[in-house]
């Protein structure tokens, strides 16, 4: 299976892994056992969507057919805002643990570079955005605070890698300037219509291995009412144009665009068909002009930015 390798740790992350983002509870276990039944080694989670216990049943019911190791899966989860206190950390990511049924993490990332005012999970998990009132509060946690309490999830083994998701050049930086334990993979929206050059350019150049997600852009927020009428990129003339010359399916190429370049992808889908046709998507080869002519769709276009939750959320500002 193709895979980046981790600079610190030398384990090999998948390129192409299965998100757990929207997949409701009700279909999660079944859903992760047959992505793992049919070949995915990665799977995508998160503290905040709701469903890591029932893709621990998925993962637990694989392993106790023999389909495979615990050791043969690479697990990611992440830390989301409310819990970015150095205790939080440690205590919420036993609780995450706990929910999967493992007992360490492959990846664990910090989920947004924004701490919010702590809710005890035992009051509402996840907690999302909001405080009862409906408000977002903030919290004035520093990132350094945050991520050596990361660090000691490292020396205590319940995380073999750590990261950051949707965190920009400058923030990269700065953990750099301070980090005992460097991040080894930034996970950020990645898609034709959202390219981040820049970004990749400066990942590249440290070695921090990068996951993309909402590869197939609006398409991800259409369920959400959150795609702003923006054109699909699955429907859009230059993707089934090469689509058609590879006699690949648009979300190939898609996929493609990304893992050529070494950069992870996390589809999810709820179709068996297209389980089994993202993961194949390394069997394609793009050209260079193609390549050329998918990037040059890109238009800064961020489907995924807290700012419109509330302005003092801009961290892409």
């Amino acid at each position: 299976m193709a895979a980046v390798v981790l600079k610190r740790t030398g384990q090999k992350m998948p390129l192409v892994g299965f998100g757990l983002w929207k997949v409701t509870k009700s279909t999660c276990a079944d859903t992760v056992y047959n992505a793992i039944k049919v070949g995915y080694r990665l799977l995508d989670g998160a503290g905040d969507y709701g469903n890591e216990k029932e893709a621990g049943e998925g993962v637990r019911r694989a392993i106790q057919e023999g389909i495979v190791k615990r050791e043969d899966l690479f697990i990611t989860s992440k830390l989301w805002n409310t819990f970015h206190a150095h205790d939080h950390v440690k205590d919420i990511s036993k609780k995450q643990l706990d929910l999967w049924g493992i007992d360490y993490f492959d990846l664990f990332l910090v989920h947004f570079p924004i701490a919010l005012q702590y809710v005890d999970p035992a009051h509402r998990y996840p907690p999302e955005w909001f405080g009862d009132d409906g408000k977002v509060h903030l919290q004035n946690t520093p990132m350094q605070e945050t991520w050596g309490a990361m660090e000691e999830l490292v020396d205590e083994g319940k995380a073999k890698n750590i990261g950051l998701s949707n965190c920009n050049g400058s923030l990269i930086l700065d953990v750099l300037r301070y980090a005992r334990v460097s991040p080894q993979v930034l996970q950020v929206e990645l898609h034709p219509y959202l390219t981040q050059d820049a970004l990749i350019k400066l990942t590249n150049t440290l070695g921090i291995a990068v996951t993309a997600y909402s590869s197939f852009g609006p398409q991800s927020y259409v369920e959400l009412g959150m795609d702003g009428g923006h054109p699909s990129l699955l429907e859009h003339d230059v993707t089934i144009s090469i689509a058609e010359k590879h006699n690949a399916s648009p979300a190939q190429v898609l996929l493609r665009w990304a893992t050529q370049r070494g950069i992870a992808v996390i589809p999810k889908s709820n179709n068996f068909e297209r389980l089994i046709e993202n993961l194949k998507c390394n069997g394609l080869n793009l050209h260079d002009d193609e390549m050329k002519s998918i990037s040059s769709l890109n238009s800064n276009l961020r489907l995924n930015d807290p700012a419109d939750i509330d302005p003092r959320l801009a961290i892409f500002a």
